[in-house]
């Protein structure tokens, strides 16, 4: 390999290395609350800390965690809450507070689905995505504003799904019924 292609590869590894990651808090915000490096800290810990050797894939104690059937999701969706509670507790919007719940419950339905759910926690890390957003609301002021058009996107999903469920249900009560009949 060519010694300016090895400076890349270099590059690239420091990008992604736990000192380089682009989403977190910076120094400064850390030296400024010790709580808000802790989410970043914990942040990292639970969705990026580790790497899969020879690719650029990272993962967290998350995705271990997410081996263990229900136990294992129900720890992670619990520390996730912790996380969501010290921002909130630091002035993070109703909308970005609503956004990280969101992230939380997607990764948490998902991830209960065995082996699937464990793909999804590989590649989606809600935590991550919840520090991204963190940091994007402090430096940058986005995910301000009223959180009533999200809650009601969301509750129309939740209502799709339990309609459809529903129909799935009753497709299901007819099949049965003319099986036996």
């Amino acid at each position: 390999m060519p010694k300016n292609e090895k400076t890349l590869m270099n590059s690239i590894d420091s990008e992604l290395s736990d000192a380089g990651d682009p989403y977190l808090l910076t120094q400064a915000q850390r030296d400024s609350s010790p709580e808000l490096a802790w989410v970043d800290s914990v942040s990292r810990l639970l969705d990026t800390k580790f790497r899969i050797p020879g690719t650029n894939t990272r993962y967290g104690v998350d995705f271990i965690l997410g081996l263990v059937p229900g136990f294992g999701d129900a720890l992670s969706m619990g520390f996730s809450g912790v996380l969501i509670a010290t921002m909130a507790r630091h002035g993070a919007s109703p909308r970005l507070v609503a956004r990280m719940l969101f992230n939380v419950a997607l990764d948490t339905l998902v991830g209960s689905i065995p082996v699937l759910g464990n793909l999804f926690d590989l590649y989606y890390k809600a935590n991550y995505r919840n520090a991204k957003l963190m940091r994007e609301y402090y430096d940058d002021g986005k995910h301000t504003g009223s959180v009533w058009p999200l809650v009601i996107g969301i509750l129309v999903v939740m209502g799709v799904l339990f309609a459809g469920s529903l129909y799935l249900c009753y497709r299901l009560g007819v099949w049965i019924w003319n099986a036996i009949s």
